[in-house]
């Protein structure tokens, strides 16, 4: 019986393999990253199904908002202040991350401008309607902005480009 192999070098032989490692190891990395894609986007929207949802059409934003601002909480998704109004009452405040080492869900909040509209859904899916009413930079230690001003509002937090500070926008319930 022939070998087939018996007409290559052994320089050949042993690039020809490690040809099909590189690809096997290769093939084997996309496809975990496929896999992995695929399930954060299933538990993304398992997660917009079961939360309230913050979404800015014009920013490509759209987030579930689940209950509390714990690092375990912002790896999931946006989350809300505890303590702060609910969706369409007081003030609703929202951090989220604006990293690419992170959920990215707020990372074009820094190109909001005034006017433009924010929709929650609530846990039923009704939506409330906020227009951005202005947008600033804060130190991390101005906790003033999560205060209730007596009317109804949502204020979205995140940090800026290099962390060390926070933009905060201000949407104004719109009662049309």
């Amino acid at each position: 019986m022939n070998n087939p192999f018996k007409s290559y070098s052994k320089k050949q032989l042993i690039c020809f393999i490690a040809g099909v490692i590189a690809f096997a190891v290769g093939f084997g990395t996309l496809s975990f990253m496929g896999v992995r894609k695929i399930c954060r986007e299933v538990h993304r929207h398992k997660l917009m199904k079961e939360n309230v949802v913050v979404e800015i059409a014009e920013l490509d934003i759209k987030a579930p908002v689940l209950e509390g601002t714990e690092q375990s909480v912002l790896a999931q998704g946006a989350g809300h202040f505890i303590g702060t109004g609910s969706v369409g009452k007081g003030n609703f405040c929202i951090a989220a991350h604006s990293s690419v080492i992170y959920k990215e869900y707020f990372n074009n909040l820094k190109n909001v401008r005034d006017g433009m509209d924010i929709v929650l859904y609530d846990k039923n899916k009704n939506a409330s309607h906020y227009k951005v009413s202005e947008h600033f930079i804060v130190e991390p230690s101005e906790t003033w902005v999560l205060d209730d001003k007596g009317d109804d509002r949502v204020t979205l937090i995140t940090c800026t480009d290099d962390g060390s500070q926070r933009l905060v926008v201000v949407g104004l319930l719109d009662n049309k």
